[in-house]
């Protein structure tokens, strides 16, 4: 049976970035992996604002970082502000750091002092920002945060949440309740003439 899922997923812009891992190893043709918000929600398990913010940060970051060029996926170092276990700031850190191949002194470690992709994932940093992303082979940083809020839900979206959680929402309220709360997703993901102002970009 075919995976069913909102359409808008396959409108997001994915990201397309060189692993050199990966060429190594085979995995993908030249190395090339493109990765797009679907397989962020698969990583997840769900599809929210914060993960949409997380995509969406990793994405402009990496714009700022490579220009033009192709981002070199476990190149770069990831900075988080908050706590791991504060809020959502572990959804936020787990987003990015499988779309850019970051991991912390768990990740891989390498074959023969190259690909490693352990010690680039740092929590609880200062910084303006609430993520900064670094270039391991360049001195290159941007720092980004973001706010969900320029883009409200809908009003009944709260209310019909606390049915569904109670368990007295019909299945009509069930099916209104995703669907208000993807639309409020998919305004976040593909409303570019508001993205200046829902991530900021230092």
């Amino acid at each position: 049976m075919k995976m069913k899922y909102p359409l808008f997923f396959d409108e997001v812009d994915s990201i397309l970035l060189y692993d050199p891992l990966s060429d190594f190893l085979g995995a993908f043709a030249e190395g090339k992996i493109e990765i797009g918000y679907l397989d962020c929600v698969k990583q997840a398990g769900h599809s929210c604002p914060t993960v949409a913010g997380a995509y969406l940060m990793a994405m402009l970051g990496l714009n700022v970082l490579y220009g033009s060029e192709l981002p070199q996926r476990g190149n770069i170092h990831v900075g988080i502000k908050g706590e791991k276990t504060e809020g959502t700031t572990g959804v936020i850190g787990n987003i990015i750091s499988f779309i850019v191949g970051a991991s912390g002194e768990e990740g891989f470690k390498g074959i023969h002092g190259k690909f490693s992709r352990n010690n680039l994932m740092a929590y609880d940093q200062k910084m303006a920002g609430e993520v900064t992303l670094k270039r391991t082979d360049k001195d290159i940083s941007v720092s980004l945060s973001y706010d969900p809020s320029v883009i409200p839900g809908d009003q009944r979206l709260k209310p019909l949440m606390g049915k569904v959680l109670q368990g007295k929402a019909s299945d009509q309220e069930k099916n209104l309740f995703k669907a208000l709360w993807q639309e409020r997703v998919k305004d976040i993901l593909l409303t570019k003439e508001l993205r200046n102002k829902i991530i900021q970009v230092n």
